[in-house]
């Protein structure tokens, strides 16, 4: 439902399309999207309290991200090997 009055709201219809979005179908790449992609960002967000962005600029904020996105990195690769294991994958 739209619309400012509460008395008389408009509706809109999608029809076959929200069936759509709805079946068993469509649910597979919706499920492995939020696997695979919105599990960094949520943890970005939660574990490394990188809920908003301190700089303004668009060229800023890509620069913020990719040092966020390199130590979430890093503590992956940490949480999965060793930290001898990945000095000596550095250093070779």
């Amino acid at each position: 439902m739209c619309g400012r009055s509460i008395r008389s709201p408009r509706r809109i219809s999608r029809g076959p399309s929200r069936r759509r979005l709805r079946s068993k179908r469509s649910l597979g790449p919706l499920l492995q999207r939020r696997e695979t992609v919105e599990h960094p960002f949520g943890t970005i967000k939660q574990w490394m309290n990188q809920g908003a962005f301190v700089t303004r600029d668009l060229e800023n904020v890509r620069g913020e991200f990719s040092l966020t996105a390199l130590a979430y990195n890093i503590r992956r690769v940490l949480n999965i090997t060793t930290f001898a294991e990945l000095m000596a994958a550095v250093q070779s």
